[in-house]
């Protein structure tokens, strides 16, 4: 579900016209609605009331701070794999006791700000990442709350650059190897286990591997209470998936149905980590047309977004629905919609059947919220988009579009080669 509808042949981000945005910002653009953010955020934690739960949107997915801030404001943690991220994170106001670290690679400057903030754990994806983490908190004189991540060996059947339960992905420990690493832990002066997580993927559209992972858990669960592991937090990761073409996936409360019976005997608090669940549909990619090609045996349609801006088309060959902003009687053509940029991995869409567009149309990349303007770039030394964010009849922009000079503001030629 979206707040992107057509009236009268114009396309509106709830009560505001696109169109509008794009006389006013300019294209390429990122528009988000302020709804969608809140209607998908509400149904996730009403789905999960009947148990203690807290809701850690992931950060990486769109790492706007007044995305961030709109959503912790309605009560939500957050999921962070960076210290760039917790800088967002403590900037748009959220509560340290109200965000876990993951990642595989975290550094010890970053462990070091973790621990001095005091977040509510840290993810350990290693032995080696404890033992630093223990070394650090031991010169602050702090003790870490932490929580292994676990590896449940289930495959999430989604592409395979965005599965990461199983025991072929980098991510986290063994099953076989918790327990060891949990008692180690123990012995440390300066770390505490307070919990479990595990992250099977991305843009699941079916709750059956996560309650496989959550059986395989839970088990170790108990192992670890008999072993007097001060267990308080369960978190079973992100991953639900959303429509992009023609999914059907689970719903909040459909999700919530399958997990809720799972976890609730354990009595643990569940934490879960959803990024594009929240914020997918909840954005837009507006672009304008440069140009209309035709040749003998494909037709492309230019637009003056690109791979930089929205890369999961040229990185999984993802399919974003690409819509007219106005509605129009002309005929319908199949073409690509390509972007400006020198690669001819440069795509939005491909073989799509639309009206045929003019120099000047507009057009919109539906489902972009999430892993779209978070991976963009400037390949091509191109400036990155803009960002807005609409509530009801107001708009505002959140992010500014990058001046040329901002493209080589930290770039310097040194004295020895002038």
């Amino acid at each position: 579900m979206h707040d992107f509808n057509y009236r009268r042949g114009r396309l509106f981000c709830e009560d505001v016209p696109l169109d509008r945005i794009a006389r006013e910002v300019d294209t390429p653009t990122y528009i988000y609605s302020h709804a969608t953010l809140m209607g998908h955020y509400g149904r996730l934690d009403r789905a999960f009331a009947p148990i203690p739960h807290l809701i850690c949107y992931s950060v990486k997915s769109n790492s706007n701070i007044a995305i961030v801030h709109t959503l912790a404001k309605a009560g939500a943690g957050l999921d962070i794999v960076s210290r760039g991220e917790l800088h967002r994170a403590l900037k748009a106001g959220v509560s340290p006791r109200r965000i876990v670290f993951a990642g595989v690679g975290k550094t010890g400057e970053e462990i070091a700000l973790a621990v001095e903030k005091g977040i509510l754990f840290i993810s350990v994806e290693s032995l080696p990442e404890l033992e630093l983490i223990e070394r650090v908190a031991r010169a602050r004189g702090k003790v870490a709350a932490i929580a292994f991540r676990i590896k449940p060996g289930v495959d999430p059947h989604t592409h395979r650059y965005i599965a990461t339960g199983r025991a072929e992905n980098k991510f986290g420990l063994d099953l076989e190897c918790a327990r060891a690493a949990y008692a180690r832990a123990m012995a440390m002066k300066h770390v505490i286990p307070i919990g479990i997580q595990m992250h099977i993927g991305s843009q699941i559209t079916d709750p059956a591997p996560y309650v496989r992972a959550i059986r395989k858990v839970l088990p170790l669960i108990a192992a670890l209470r008999g072993m007097g592991i001060p267990l308080r937090f369960f978190d079973i990761g992100g991953g639900l998936g959303i429509v992009y073409r023609d999914e059907t996936p689970a719903t909040a409360a459909r999700f919530a149905a399958q997990v809720i019976p799972e976890v609730a005997p354990i009595r643990l608090t569940l934490v879960l980590e959803p990024g594009r669940f929240i914020a997918g549909s909840a954005g837009v990619l507006l672009t304008k047309v440069l140009y209309f090609k035709k040749g003998k045996s494909k037709n492309f349609v230019i637009v003056d977004a690109a791979m930089n801006d929205l890369i999961r088309p040229s990185l999984y060959g993802a399919y974003h629905d690409i819509v007219p902003v106005r509605t129009t009687k002309a005929r319908r053509i199949v073409a690509d919609i390509v972007g400006p940029v020198c690669e001819s991995g440069d795509f939005l869409g491909t073989g799509r059947k639309i009206p045929e567009p003019e120099s000047g149309d507009l057009m919109a990349v539906m489902g972009a919220g999430a892993y779209g303007f978070s991976m963009s770039s400037n390949y091509n030394s191109r400036r990155r988009a803009a960002e807005v964010l609409v509530r009801g009849r107001r708009f505002e922009i959140i992010r500014a579009r990058e001046r040329w000079e901002d493209l080589t503001r930290l770039e310097r030629i040194p004295e020895f080669i002038r």
